[in-house]
This record gives C-alpha cells, structure tokens and sequence, in this order.
C-alpha cells in the first residue's frame, strides 16, 4: 500500500481495514512516519549547517586562516548526521515491515456482503441417484486414493488411466484456448519461487504458513502460478508499447490447508497438490477494471464450452485475498455431491503487486507508472474435473466426454474404466 494514502487520509484507509475485518493497524506506521519525517527534517537541517560550514572553512583556508574549530565542528557534524541516517535506516526498514503486511485497498463496488452477479446453464437432472467422483472415481479406477495415501500422505490423488488423460486434456484444452482465442502468452516456470518473487505479489509475509518451505533452501513450494507471471518483471521497467502484457500458465499447486482440518477431507475436493492453469494480465491503471470483466469472461467462456452451469459471484471485502481490491469467484454445480464448487478466482490487484515489486512502465512522454497486475484461475483442477465426472455420467456407470475434450483424448467419447 502507498504509504502516502495512509498518511494523508488514514480514516478512509481504516476502514477499509475494518471492512476486510483485518487485525493489522496503522498506527504504529503512522508514529513511524512522524518519526520519519521528524529524522529527515533534523537530518537535512545538519546537512545545510554542514555545508555552510564547508563554505566557511574554505573561505578560511583561502585567507589561511586558523580554522581547526570549524573542522572539529564539521567532524562532530558529520558524525551525528551519520548517526541519524542509520537511525532513519532503522525506522524506514521498521515501517516498510509494518506497511507490507497491510492489505490491499478494495474497490468502492466491494462492499461487506457477497453477491451473485451472474448464472450460467441449468444443472442436469437425472432419473437415477447420481454418484459422487469418490464412487465414479473408485468404480471406474479412474481416482485412486489409497495409492496416493501410500505415495505421499492423505489429502493427495492419482489419477489412473482414463483418469489421468482426462486431467491433462482439461489442461491442454484450457492452456490452447487461452492462447488461441484469448492471445496470451504461455509461460512454463519453476514451481519453486524464492522469498522475493513470493513478498512481491503478496503471498509473504502473511501466508507463510500456508506454504510449503525448503527446509535447507530459501525456497517455496508455489501455491499458484500467479506469484512467478507477477514477477517476471521484478525490478524491471516496461515498455508502454509492450501493455498488455497477458501471461498464461499450469503448474502443479501446493498448498499446506493447515486452516481447514476437517473441512472438505472426502474426496480430491480440497488436496495439499492440485493443477491450474492460471492467467496474469499486467495492463494500464485506468483499463484495468475493463480487463477484469474481460478476464471473467475468458473463465466464463471455457465453462460454457464443457457445458457445465456455473454462477459467478463478487466477494465480500472481507473474503478476498490480500492482494486482490476486487476479486470474482466462479462456482461450477457438482451434481453428485450437490453443491457449488470454487473453479475459478479472477481478481484486480490494483497497483498493490507492482508497487511491491519494483515494477513500473515507462510511458511514451518518458515518465513512469505503476501497472495493475490482475490474475485469474482459467481454469483450477481438480474440482473442474470433479463437477464434469459427476454432471456427465450415466445410468451404466460411465461418463460422457464433452465434445471440446475429444480431440485431446485421442477421440474417446466415454470414459468406461477399460484402459
């Protein structure tokens, strides 16, 4: 956050922390600022009585006068405006700790309350009880379980077969269009990311617990793509003519959920290493809220062509990530289980990434800017996997392929089990 919105309207900037219910305060950052401002003041004054003194010291030398009480001023001098400076250093770095982990600020249509935006599609309706993918996944020896529970623990899944051709198809499927149809560019990153990339787009410091952490390196394990297509341009200055820059993405995603014991445990619906394919657009300030609607609708779009009914929803100010100002959420219908599953977040993060990031353009009349970075799941799996199994299955226990999937499951039309 800019410190010089809190600064200069600090009851807006409260509220909006006590509409993101966030515990952080910013009066500390205020009294550091003060003392900032005050160390700057007395800094810069001793500046200007030292180089006045320097002035009159040589003016001495010049007429070889005695000036060894003027040195000895200027020696004491330059010693206490270097102890100010590494004072000022120590109130700085205190602050910038405070300040980075202050939220984002939200955007005036954010409010206290959630809201349905927009539905899509009817959920199917079936003459028979449908399963869940826990009893499709385990019927056909698609899902398997207890061998990922051997592999690596409980709350992970491999996918077998039919299963896992199913898994990379959504993949390609999602990667090709948003190349083709929507012009972005792919990118195939580390799924490791160091401190910096991870402090730059907001998951550190405050998520640092959610992570999975190198014990003997200073590295992570990613929870998204998002942090790695956010800072590619660390440190970097753009281009105004390279805007929009729109970057897409699948890595494996892991994520600790130590928060959520006992929550969603059944099944793959909430899992410790989960695919997704993600989108990062970095575009100009004032376009940015026009690039969000437009990122909704490339979610939206690949629903619509897996024929599965969705509805989109606008979180509350106190749900959405710390990064985000505002943030869209698609929720696909899982027809076995019931109920509506999160496949997609699409979120505006303002200038609150860049910001942390050093990353700025350099516009055509050679000022620079800081860009909105925006970032959208197009789309996450395995819930999206999920709500097809259990939308298109059959009365004889096999599920139908959605037309747009074929060609990358080498034209298979049902999925039977039968390798």
């Amino acid at each position: 956050m800019d410190i010089k919105l809190i600064r200069e309207r600090p009851e807006e900037v409260q509220q909006m922390l006590e509409l993101r219910r966030s515990r952080v305060g910013i009066e500390p950052i205020l009294e550091l600022d003060q003392k900032r401002r005050s160390l700057v003041r007395e800094r810069d004054e001793l500046r200007n009585r030292q180089r006045q003194l320097s002035q009159a010291i040589a003016q001495a030398k010049r007429e070889k006068q005695d000036c060894a009480g003027m040195l000895s001023q200027a020696s004491e001098l330059s010693d206490r405006i270097k102890g100010i400076e590494a004072e000022l250093s120590r109130v700085e770095d205190e602050q910038a700790g405070l300040v980075r982990f202050l939220p984002n600020v939200v955007h005036p249509s954010v409010t206290a309350e959630e809201e349905i935006v927009a539905t899509w599609g009817d959920p199917p309706r079936f003459d028979f009880e449908p399963l869940t993918h826990m009893d499709l996944g385990a019927a056909l020896g698609i899902i398997d379980l207890e061998a990922a529970a051997r592999l690596a623990g409980s709350r992970f899944v491999l996918f077998r077969g039919q299963g896992a051709l199913l898994e990379r198809a959504l993949i390609n499927y999602f990667i090709d269009t948003n190349v083709r149809r929507h012009g972005y560019i792919e990118i195939a990153p580390p799924v490791l990311a160091n401190p910096q990339t991870l402090e730059a787009s907001g998951q550190l410091p405050h998520l640092e617990t959610e992570m999975y952490r190198c014990r003997d390196d200073e590295l992570f394990l990613i929870p998204t793509a998002e942090p790695q297509l956010v800072a590619l341009h660390r440190g970097q200055t753009i281009p105004e003519a390279q805007l929009p820059l729109k970057y897409v993405s699948w890595t494996p995603c892991f994520r600790r959920e130590a928060g959520s014991y006992g929550k969603d445990v059944r099944g793959i619906i909430r899992i410790h290493q989960f695919d997704k394919v993600e989108n990062v657009r970095i575009t100009w300030p004032e376009r940015s809220y026009q690039d969000l609607e437009e990122m909704r609708k490339e979610s939206e779009s690949l629903l619509q062509d897996l024929g599965l009914p969705y509805r989109v929803k606008r979180l509350a100010a106190w749900d959405i990530a710390n990064q985000s100002a505002k943030t869209y959420d698609l929720e696909v219908w899982a027809a076995g289980l019931k109920r509506w599953l999160e496949v997609s977040s699409i979120s505006n993060c303002e200038d609150y990434q860049t910001r942390r990031g050093g990353i700025r353009v350099r516009a055509r009349d050679g000022k620079t800017f800081y860009p909105h970075a925006l970032n959208g799941s197009a789309l996450a799996l395995p819930r999206t996997f999920i709500a097809l199994v259990e939308n298109y299955q059959q009365p004889d226990g096999s599920i139908v392929v959605p037309a747009v999937l074929r060609p990358y499951m080498n034209g298979l039309e049902r999925i039977t089990g039968q390798p």
